[in-house]
């Protein structure tokens, strides 16, 4: 009831807006739409994304028509949707887990002089923008980000590390994409005693099985992180000065959803919900701001960054930038280059080769009597004892010879096809 309510004052608002307005209105939301690459599953929909466009229309505009504002908003390409649908799938912050972090030692010695401005995108230490998607890892951005920053201001190579390992693999504390702290992300790191490269164990946008394949997969390792001090901007200043740092902030403002560019300022609540990455300082006319780098993609603020108010007056920081802040730190070298991985053992008389999965051909009473080996790692074994399929299109679909895989709502499947069938070599077919 609650869809059909708000479609009908959807309906409402449009009819009765003048027709100048809503035409414009409509015919910028089509604009969008294209530049976007936005497309909806019913007219129904699409209608209902309309009124959800307009509202923020209105919104973004009221406060660009402000006199005072150091900061600008836009019809970015989250534009089509609430404020708390927005705030439901793009955060994912945890504040609570800090009641259970544990005592650290002295924190590290910071450089007690430090110039007027700083960027660490320009030193080389911060990797792309990346985009979390509909999944509340941002603590899992905000880490990589820090040790990435670390790793590359110690070795001078800077390496993109896997959000998705943490997510799957650091459950002592953290949920996934249902929130997390970086203090527990460094510490696995360590106990772990290293992270996997994105490139080798890829983002998803949704929890997994942890793969553990790659858990001994460490290119990069760390030795220990330290908090600073809550509401201590001095020393949140002095840390940035030596390397990109996490913290915590408010991001569910509604202005935050809708950032574009300037110095934002708020208003904004202190109550943290959302993780980021510190990567330098600045001034801009008389106001000192820190340069944070968000995970919500590059179409959103400048770049996938925002300029945020240092110095405002408040302890706490703009939207509570200065309450949790922690960084990674390293002193020893990353491990030596990973051997290639041997053959992959089945059973005693029978093994893959390096990167394929054993898959079970005959069964009888419990036990295997016939391997075959699919041509891709972690893979799926389908019960048909033909076919297999790519982890993350774990749903064998026999029938169709299709693999699938369940998107985040639950309400329908995404599908690969089966693009090479079986050989006479007694490979699987692979996707």
């Amino acid at each position: 009831m609650g869809n059909y309510a708000f479609h009908f004052l959807t309906l409402f608002l449009l009819l009765f807006r003048p027709l100048s307005a809503t035409s414009n209105v409509s015919e910028l939301f089509e604009i969008w739409c294209t530049e976007h690459g936005k497309s909806y599953s019913s007219a129904e929909e699409k209608l209902y994304r309309l009124g959800v466009f307009a509202d923020n229309y209105e919104f973004v505009t009221h406060h660009n028509n402000l006199d005072n504002s150091s900061y600008t908003l836009s019809l970015n390409s989250y534009a089509d949707l609430t404020h708390h649908e927005f705030k439901v799938s793009r955060l994912g912050f945890s504040p609570a887990l800090r009641n259970f972090r544990p005592v650290l030692p002295q924190e590290p010695s910071l450089p007690r002089d430090v110039p007027d401005s700083l960027d660490w995108r320009k030193k080389g230490a911060v990797t792309a923008v990346k985009d979390q998607g509909s999944c509340g890892a941002c603590w899992s951005f905000s880490a990589t980000g820090a040790m990435e920053g670390i790793n590359q201001i110690m070795t001078g190579s800077l390496i993109s590390l896997s959000e998705q390992e943490l997510i799957d693999c650091d459950r002592s504390y953290n949920s996934g994409c249902g929130g997390g702290l970086m203090d527990y992300a460094y510490q696995f790191v360590i106990s772990n005693h290293g992270i996997d490269t994105e490139n080798d164990y890829p983002y998803q946008a949704r929890d997994g099985s942890c793969r553990k394949d790659k858990l001994q997969r460490n290119v990069v390792t760390i030795d220990g992180y330290a908090d600073i001090p809550s509401n201590d901007e001095g020393k949140l200043l002095q840390a940035v000065a030596a390397q990109p740092v996490s913290v915590g902030i408010c991001g569910s403002e509604r202005a935050f959803q809708l950032y574009s560019k300037g110095i934002f300022s708020g208003p904004c609540s202190t109550s943290l919900d959302h993780a980021v990455l510190i990567v330098g300082y600045g001034s801009e006319n008389g106001v000192d701001y820190w340069i944070v780098k968000n995970s919500w993609g590059k179409s959103w603020g400048m770049d996938g960054y925002m300029h945020m108010q240092r110095n405002s007056g408040n302890s706490e920081g703009v939207c509570g930038i200065n309450k949790l802040a922690s960084y990674p730190t390293k002193t020893n070298p990353n491990p030596p280059p990973s051997p290639p991985p041997g053959p992959t053992k089945c059973s005693i008389l029978t093994s893959c080769a390096a990167g394929e999965t054993c898959c079970c051909a005959k069964k009888f009473l419990g036990l295997c009597l016939s391997w075959k080996c699919c041509g891709l790692s972690s893979a799926v074994c389908c019960k048909d004892g033909r076919h297999c399929c790519p982890f993350d299109y774990p749903i064998c679909d026999t029938d169709r010879n299709l693999c699938l895989k369940q998107t985040m709502n639950g309400t329908r499947t995404e599908i690969l096809e089966n693009r090479s069938s079986s050989g006479s070599s007694g490979t699987w077919s692979s996707f």
